[in-house]
């Protein structure tokens, strides 16, 4: 029996939107996906030990992956907007999961820049939240701030199981197992996962946004009027506006103080004395405060303005990387990953949520896309730039540096935002208003 319509042992009594498993089963996918990347700076020592080869060496090769993950999303997000985003997650689950075991028979640089730098991570931005969060948009709109928090935190969770538990088969079995194992994860557990639960939209089930049921299959985007007073039918149009170029900005600078700090963190504290066991602890730590975290941003995020709590994130990370700095080896370990952790993927729901607040749900794996675009940009070649500080002058003091000004930057920008002005939460206006006049006015305004 469906759980969609349920039985007569279930009158009386209210049941659990489908939504929410929806959410559970994409929580997994990004768990698996998140997790294992962020597990990538575990191996950079065994690398460079075993290859002969530099940390820049290795950063080369993240760089490559941050960019091949920036440049899929905006077109996987797209294609999740015109055709649903459950094929899309399906599709590069598959191909990461594949790929993934494959990296056990890499013996080089050049075979980890064809296999991880490309082949996976241009297949991770099929499970970014510019196709999932796509999904999750359109299954929740009165709770999409929290929905998308719960989606997030599987990233959390990752980071806080995955690398510390990376680090151990690592040091147990070899390099080559835990790659196996991971890939393994993803081809046993979690394709099979998306393809039982994920549907697309609530059409796909007879379903409404939210709850309830509908005898007519249309896209979730139909049930928002009114919209925001940014509303876009064509995503180009979106880029003549600032909230976007205002949350790309944030976003850029969040790709390069997170993409650095998981490639980096273990690496550096090995540079400081500290061991890699004890490092990747802390990073799990990180990843455990981050995921309540997340869930408390989400909840926030429903009742106060998102660019209030965006813009705190960003400073509280910036705290974070000063840590690194100026306080000693342990100390500094230990308190960023608890500072840090309290904002670690806090901006992805918030960020989300609010491009879909201003411009709606329509294009938003497209708008969200760019925005993740940037960040993959900005953690591109900040994952080089780190690695090619520590090479030539054995500290990471200068990248930190440049880390906690840009997220200084980041959150100014970010509480600029007129949120009060441009979203859906807080202006409505007829759908069939904004179809009816001059669009490229409306969205400039």
């Amino acid at each position: 029996m469906s759980p969609e319509h349920g039985g007569t042992e279930n009158r009386g009594r209210k049941r659990v939107f489908y939504g929410w498993y929806i959410v559970a089963a994409l929580f997994f996918a990004t768990f698996i996906s998140i997790g294992a990347r962020q597990g990538f700076g575990i191996f950079i020592s065994t690398w460079e030990e075993d290859w002969g080869v530099t940390t820049a060496a290795i950063s080369f090769v993240g760089f490559v992956g941050t960019l091949a993950t920036g440049i899929s999303q905006p077109i996987f997000g797209w294609l999740a907007d015109r055709y649903g985003g459950r094929p899309i997650v399906i599709a590069s689950l598959a191909v990461m999961a594949l790929g993934t075991i494959a990296v056990a028979a890499v013996s080089s640089v050049i075979g980890l820049v064809v296999l991880y730098g490309l082949v996976i991570s241009f297949a991770s931005g099929g499970i970014s939240p510019a196709t999932t969060g796509v999904i999750v948009v359109r299954w929740f709109k009165k709770r999409r701030g929290m929905a998308m928090s719960v989606l997030v935190a599987g990233g959390s969770v990752g980071g806080l199981i995955f690398v510390p538990f990376l680090d151990y088969v690592e040091l147990e079995f070899g390099w080559r197992i835990a790659w196996i194992v991971t890939g393994s994860l993803a081809l046993v557990i979690g394709i099979p996962l998306i393809l039982l639960i994920v549907r697309s939209k609530p059409g796909d089930m007879g379903l409404k946004v939210d709850g309830g049921k509908s005898i007519v299959d249309q896209d979730s985007d139909a049930f928002q009027d009114p919209v925001g007073p940014k509303y876009v039918e064509r995503w180009t149009y979106a880029l003549r506006s600032r909230p976007i170029w205002q949350l790309s900005f944030g976003y850029f600078v969040c790709g390069i103080t997170t993409s650095s700090i998981a490639f980096h963190y273990v690496r550096w504290a090995q540079s400081e004395d500290i061991s890699r066991d004890t490092a990747a602890l802390a990073f799990g730590l990180l990843s455990g405060i981050n995921a309540c975290a997340v869930i408390v941003v989400g909840l926030l995020s429903d009742r106060l303005q998102r660019k209030n709590l965006l813009g705190a994130v960003y400073l509280v990370r910036g705290v974070a990387f000063l840590a690194l700095i100026f306080l000693p080896g342990s100390m500094g370990l230990w308190s960023f990953a608890l500072i840090g952790g309290m904002s670690w993927l806090a901006t992805v729901p918030l960020t989300a949520s609010l491009t879909a607040d201003v411009y709606g749900v329509r294009n938003l794996g497209t708008l969200f896309g760019l925005a993740n675009m940037s960040h993959a940009f900005g953690g591109a070649a900040a994952v080089w730039a780190f690695g090619l500080a520590f090479t030539h002058w054995g500290s990471y003091d200068v990248p930190f540096a440049v880390g906690a000004v840009t997220l200084l930057a980041a959150g100014i920008v970010s509480l600029s935002i007129k949120e009060k002005k441009d979203s859906v939460r807080y202006v409505q206006v007829p759908r069939e208003v904004i179809l009816s006049s001059d669009e490229t006015t409306v969205v400039t305004t």
